[in-house]
């Protein structure tokens, strides 16, 4: 089993966990504030279920059917976790509306507090891990999940100071209000969730600093080779492809060009991690004179 695969199983049993946490401390307080919260906890646990079938989708070797893998899966997971975060958020001002027409007194709120700030703790505490091992592992729906997940732990914060707000002041329409304001923070969130993948889906290239090392590694491996011209990257869940033209001398051999290309190859997954790289070679005659400049 696959590092990714069992950090997303991790996540259906903390989600689980979370979820039954807050679901106690709305049954014992009653507040609207976290009755939301537990609510926005489901989607939580829908969404690393989701994450876990695009994860193990992704890891799918290529076939007759999908030549190039099966990588975009997990973008299509983080689109999904971006969507529902949404609709969470929608459904938390719904309830943060009715509550606010008709404001109701907390019970227990101490007890419904120590119990919401341990799921609380725990989301946080997962969600780092998430975050940093969806880097690590260069997964976008493990990294989606985790980014939601800390959502939700502002969402929780936020929560609580309405709860003790209302408290301590004895407006108990403060606990609505904090809900809707929190809400809000989570449409952004969702947002940002949905550009990040669809960017994914569109073939976006990869960042400027790891097409610099691609760079460096074809002008410091293609020696014997003329230029290096119309490079292409994108990112595929946690692929990357690159493609260019090789400019060789126009009478080198077959096998010289073979073994220039491997030595970029080789230079090029040294540089970036899990890349997938396809080379066309050019006689000389092809040279632009506008490529990657090689060393000698």
């Amino acid at each position: 089993m696959s590092a990714v695969l069992k950090i997303a199983i991790g996540s259906l049993v903390v989600g689980t966990a979370v979820l039954g946490l807050k679901a106690l401390a709305w049954w014992l307080t009653g507040s609207v504030a976290l009755l939301s919260d537990a609510l926005e906890s489901t989607v939580n646990l829908a969404t690393a279920f989701a994450a876990l079938v695009a994860i193990r989708v992704a890891a799918r070797p290529a076939d007759a059917e999908h030549p190039f893998g099966h990588h975009k899966a997990e973008f299509f997971s983080a689109v999904l976790e971006g969507v529902m975060i949404i609709v969470a958020a929608l459904f938390i001002l719904h309830e943060a509306w009715s509550g606010f027409l008709e404001p109701r007194v907390i019970d227990a709120p101490v007890e419904g507090l120590l119990v919401n700030g341990a799921a609380t703790a725990l989301n946080a505490a997962w969600a780092f891990i998430l975050v940093r091992q969806g880097r690590k592992l260069r997964s976008p729906a493990l990294a989606a999940d985790g980014r939601h997940l800390w959502a939700d732990v502002v969402t929780s914060a936020g929560v609580a100071v309405g709860v003790v707000l209302a408290v301590l002041t004895g407006w108990w329409v403060l606990d609505p209000i904090m809900a809707a304001l929190v809400a809000v923070n989570i449409l952004w969130s969702g947002s940002r969730v949905v550009r990040e993948s669809l960017s994914g889906l569109m073939d976006e290239a990869v960042p400027e600093e790891t097409l610099g090392r691609i760079r460096d590694a074809i002008s410091a491996e293609a020696d014997g080779a003329v230029e290096a011209h119309d490079l292409r990257t994108r990112h595929a869940g946690s692929a990357t492809f690159v493609e260019f033209h090789l400019v060789v001398p126009s009478d080198m051999t077959v096998y010289d060009a073979h073994e220039i290309c491997d030595r970029v190859e080789a230079g090029i997954a040294r540089a970036v991690p899990d890349v997938r790289v396809t080379i066309h070679v050019e006689p000389e005659h092809k040279s632009k004179q506008t490529g990657i400049v090689i060393v000698d």
